[in-house]
C-alpha cells in the first residue's frame, strides 16, 4: 500500500515538474539590449567637411615666344632656384611644308626679285657712268673757271651735274642692296621643314627660367614639341607656405566667424590645430554625388602647428575640417544612438528596475556622438542604445 502512494506521489511531483518547466518557458525573457549612462562632459558641436591642402602661391611657367620646346629639365619635386635653374630650352620652329600652289606662287616672286637684282646693276653701272662723266666735267671747268675761260653759270651748271651724278649713284647703291635683301627673303620663303638652317648653338635659343625659389608641383608640357606664346610648362610652388581650404555651405558657412580655431584630421597624421583665415564672401553652385545643386563657400584656414608636424602634408591632399562654432564642457549629454523620434518630439528608453521605459526628452545642441538634455533625464540614468522593435515601454531587458 505504501509503494502504491509513494509511487504516485512521485508521478504528481514529475507532473508539477513538467507544469513549472512548461510555464517557465512560456514566460517572456528579457531582452538582451545595449545600456549606456547618461553624465555630464563636453559637447561640441562643429561644422565638419572635407577640405585640400594647397600652397598659397603657386607660379605658372609658361612659354614667352611660339617656337620648338625641348623637353623639360625639370621632373615633378625637383628643387629650383629662382632665375638659376632651367625649366626650358625654346628653339625656332621649323618651316611649314609648302603645297604646289603656294610654290609656283613663291618661285614667280624668287625669280621677280632676281629680276630686280639685275636692274638694280644695270642702274648702279648706269649711275657710274654718268657720275665718272659728271666729275671730269667738273674738272675741267674748275680748270677753266680759274683761268677765265667760262662763265659763272657754265661752271655752277657742271658742279650741279656732279653732285646730281653723285646723288643717282648713291641711289643706285641703295636700291640695288634692296633688291639683292627681296631677294635673299624670297629664297627663305622657299625652305623646306627638311632644310638645312644655320645652327648657332644655345644663341639660338631662349632660355627659361625659373620665377621663384620652390618645388616643382606639375609638369604640364614634358615632351618636346612645338607650342604657341603663353602654353604652360609647369608649375612651382614653395611647399612650406600651406593653407587649408574647405569648402562649406553657405548655410554652415555663415555660422563660421573669421579667426574661429579649428581641428585637422584624416590627413594620415596626428591631428593638427588650425585657424579660420579667410571666407570668401561669394558662393558658388557645385553638384553633389547624388545630383543636388548645393551653394558652396570657400573658406581658408591657415595652419598653427610647427612645420615639422605637418611637413609630409602636400599639395592637393584631402584633409577633414573640423571647425567648433558652440561648445559646452559641463552639459548633460546622452548618446546620440539612444535617440529616437516619438511623433514630433524626441525619446528613450530609460531602464528602470530591469525594465524599458519610455522617457520623452528635450535636446539641444548635438553632433555625431552627444546631444545635449535639457528635460526628461539626469545624471546617471541609463538609456537603452539602438532599441529594436522588441523593445516597448514596460519590457524586461538586460544588459549583454
Amino acid at each position: 500500500m505504501n509503494g502504491k502512494w509513494i509511487k504516485r506521489g512521485i508521478g504528481a511531483l514529475v507532473l508539477a515538474l513538467l507544469v513549472a518547466a512548461t510555464i517557465y518557458a512560456l514566460l517572456p525573457k528579457p531582452v538582451g539590449v545595449d545600456i549606456a549612462t547618461v553624465d555630464r562632459g563636453t559637447v561640441e558641436v562643429s561644422v565638419d567637411e572635407e577640405g585640400v591642402a594647397r600652397i598659397r602661391d603657386i607660379f605658372r611657367v609658361s612659354t614667352p615666344i611660339a617656337g620648338s620646346v625641348q623637353r623639360l629639365q625639370v621632373e615633378e619635386g625637383d628643387v629650383v632656384k629662382r632665375n638659376v635653374s632651367t625649366i626650358a630650352l625654346i628653339r625656332p620652329s621649323a618651316p611649314p611644308f609648302l603645297d604646289v600652289r603656294t610654290r609656283r606662287e613663291l618661285e614667280a616672286v624668287l625669280d621677280a626679285a632676281r629680276a630686280a637684282v639685275d636692274l638694280a646693276e644695270s642702274q648702279l653701272k648706269s649711275a657710274d657712268s654718268n657720275r665718272i662723266l659728271a666729275r671730269a666735267n667738273h674738272e675741267r671747268a674748275t680748270k677753266l673757271m680759274s683761268g677765265g675761260n667760262i662763265s659763272q653759270r657754265t661752271f655752277d651748271e657742271a658742279v650741279t651735274a656732279w653732285s646730281t651724278a653723285e646723288a643717282e649713284y648713291r641711289q643706285a647703291q641703295a636700291n640695288l642692296v634692296l633688291r639683292q635683301k627681296e631677294l635673299v627673303a624670297a629664297e627663305a620663303r622657299l625652305i623646306e621643314p627638311d632644310g638645312e638652317a644655320e645652327d648657332d648653338g644655345d644663341a639660338c635659343c631662349v632660355v627659361v627660367t625659373a620665377p621663384t625659389q620652390g618645388v616643382v608641383l606639375d609638369v604640364l608640357s614634358e615632351s618636346e614639341q612645338v607650342l604657341p606664346a603663353g602654353a604652360p610648362l609647369a608649375e612651382i610652388g614653395d611647399p612650406t607656405n600651406l593653407e587649408v581650404v574647405a569648402h562649406l555651405l553657405s548655410s554652415d558657412a555663415v555660422k563660421v566667424t573669421q579667426g574661429s580655431k579649428a581641428r585637422l584630421d584624416d590627413w594620415g597624421g596626428e591631428s593638427l590645430a588650425a585657424r579660420v583665415s579667410r571666407i570668401n564672401p561669394s558662393a558658388y553652385t557645385k553638384v553633389s554625388a547624388l545630383g543636388i545643386e548645393e551653394q558652396r563657400v570657400d573658406v581658408m584656414l591657415d595652419l598653427l602647428d610647427p612645420e615639422d608636424a605637418w611637413e609630409r602634408l602636400g599639395h592637393e591632399f584631402r584633409v577633414m575640417v573640423h571647425i567648433p562654432i558652440w561648445i559646452d564642457d559641463n552639459a548633460v549629454r546622452v548618446p546620440i544612438g539612444a535617440l529616437f523620434r516619438r511623433g514630433s518630439e524626441w525619446a528613450v528608453f530609460r531602464v528602470v528596475d530591469g525594465r524599458a521605459e519610455l522617457t520623452p526628452v528635450v535636446i539641444d545642441h548635438r553632433n555625431n556622438r552627444w546631444a545635449e538634455v535639457l528635460e526628461g533625464l539626469e545624471p546617471g540614468d541609463q538609456v537603452i542604445l539602438h532599441p529594436s522593435d522588441r523593445v516597448e515601454d514596460g519590457t524586461k531587458v538586460e544588459s549583454y
